[in-house]
């Protein structure tokens, strides 16, 4: 299985501007945007550390995943949430030939955990011997930072103020969190009730 991130949180919907509200920074010097392009860098990384930990997407964007075999006969899970579009799915042979399969014979489930791609009418079609299938999908919360809930913007905005106010630290362990970060995102981590279930 492999996702790819097809296209990349543009520019507009980073919040620099109220990231600088957040450390307090001087405005109305010469030299206000300095650091823009640093601190970017520190919210882009925050954001893709809380995407990986709860597996949510936080600001809409295009993805496709590959995978070599269904999990279920006629539904498979997507790997993140939340899921607003199924742009396509396609079948690939052994010799890269592709089949796209018609949006009739499909639909998508939205769910806040685990969206479902679903078959209509019976099963999905067989994976090709020695293939794959990739599914095309629009994830993510909302194309305007503004979409975020509150929680999730906050703990973006804190993760991303504790990298640059520790920006030359190494001492921290792999994978360290403020507290007031792991608290804001847990509601939202993916729970597992089955082991491989639906």
């Amino acid at each position: 299985m492999m996702l790819v991130e097809e296209t990349t949180v543009p520019q507009a919907a980073v919040p620099v501007a109220q990231f600088k509200e957040h450390l307090r920074l001087g405005t109305g010097f010469s030299d206000d945007g300095l650091q823009d392009v640093v601190l970017e860098g520190f919210l882009r990384a925050a954001m893709a550390a809380i995407e990986g930990r709860i597996g949510k997407i936080l600001i809409e964007r295009a993805f496709s995943w590959s995978l070599t075999a269904w999990r279920e006969t006629d539904r498979q899970a997507l790997p993140v949430a939340p899921v607003s579009a199924i742009t396509e799915v396609v079948l690939v042979d052994s010799a890269a030939g592709e089949t796209v399969l018609p949006p009739a014979s499909y639909r998508l489930v939205p769910d806040m955990q685990r969206p479902v791609l679903l078959a209509l009418g019976g099963a999905l079609p067989s994976v090709p011997y020695y293939g794959a299938v990739r599914i095309g999908f629009l994830a993510g919360f909302g194309p305007e930072w503004s979409d975020l809930p509150a929680d999730l913007a906050q703990a973006v905005m804190m993760l991303a103020a504790h990298y640059y106010e520790y920006r030359s630290d190494t001492a921290l362990g792999a994978g360290c969190m403020p507290f007031g970060v792991t608290a804001l995102i847990e509601r939202y981590r993916t729970v597992r009730l089955f082991a491989g279930g639906r």
